[in-house]
């Protein structure tokens, strides 16, 4: 009996998972069996061309990962590892994975790091509160070696996740709540970054990669508008932040005025302002802090 081949695999697999509404049904094809092949996606391309034969292990892991993507289970699961940045982050069932558009928050964030190495010539304190898999905490620490990051995360599933990740790193991972966590810096911190939970409870996703496998903790935010959680993160920013310091939070696209008026109304930070994602969606809120609590 004939071996199965790459250029055919790849053709049904694609179809099947369009079939099924995955939204880039080629490159998902391709990633599945790269990693079952254990190799990378150009080399998957090259056997494509070349309608090379896929040993017979291969094909029966790719065609059991196949039937779990087409049922619509997130392709960093089945692969055990998301990219975000310059990194490969290891992810799975219990932690949130990480979004191209939280990039853009990790680059403000690296890119006050950076300014800060290059006028003060020490190290800036940074800290990443909800950090889920890590992934804000461990592209600063990457991207600016100079920089001495905290992350913290209070799920214990998704500080499971952190852990792996951070294993072997600069980054200081701590287990608890962002609202009270790290008390020993407080006045002293640089850069707060945070991608927490902000979604409304009436926003179910749309998506079923987030609706059933993105665990609920890391998605909604309580509250009736989804920023319970962010209030509580923009507490724990005006106490951890030193006078000027930076705060940068995403939020959806929808609750751009809304994070404004949350941060303004601490009284903390000078007039937030709104910075839009690479495709020039508002998704993130910034402001500095002030010397002091302003009186409204």
């Amino acid at each position: 009996m004939p071996r199965p081949r790459a250029a055919t695999f790849l053709r049904e697999a694609t179809t099947a998972l369009a079939a099924a509404g995955v939204p880039s049904p080629r490159v998902d094809a391709e990633l599945l069996l790269a990693h079952v092949l254990h190799t990378g996606r150009s080399e998957v391309r090259r056997l494509a061309v070349l309608d090379a034969p896929v040993p017979d292990a291969a094909a029966t892991a790719f065609a059991g990962l196949l039937a779990r993507r087409v049922a619509r289970e997130p392709l960093q699961h089945l692969t055990g590892s998301a990219p975000f940045r310059h990194l490969e982050l290891a992810v799975g069932p219990g932690v949130f994975v990480p979004r191209p558009e939280t990039e853009t928050v990790a680059q403000v964030a690296i890119d006050e790091a950076s300014r800060l190495v290059a006028e003060r010539h020490v190290g800036p304190v940074v800290v990443d509160l909800c950090t889920g898999s890590g992934a804000i905490a461990l592209a600063v620490a990457h991207e600016v070696p100079d920089a001495r990051v905290h992350a913290v995360e209070l799920d214990a599933a998704a500080h499971a996740w952190a852990a792996r990740n951070t294993a072997g790193s600069c980054v200081h991972l701590v287990r608890g709540d962002a609202r009270t966590a790290l008390h020993e810096l407080d006045g002293t911190v640089d850069v707060v970054v945070s991608n927490p939970p902000y979604v409304p409870p009436d926003a179910v996703p749309r998506d079923p990669e987030v609706a059933r496998h993105d665990p609920a903790v890391a998605l909604y935010g309580l509250g009736p508008d989804g920023l319970e959680v962010p209030r509580g993160v923009t507490a724990a920013a005006a106490r951890l932040l030193r006078p000027g310091g930076l705060y940068v939070m995403e939020h959806a696209e929808v609750q751009a005025a809304a994070a404004r008026a949350m941060v303004d109304a601490s009284g903390a930070f000078t007039p937030a302002a709104t910075r839009t994602d690479l495709s020039a969606r508002p998704r993130m809120v910034v402001a500095r802090r002030t010397a002091a609590l302003v009186e409204h």
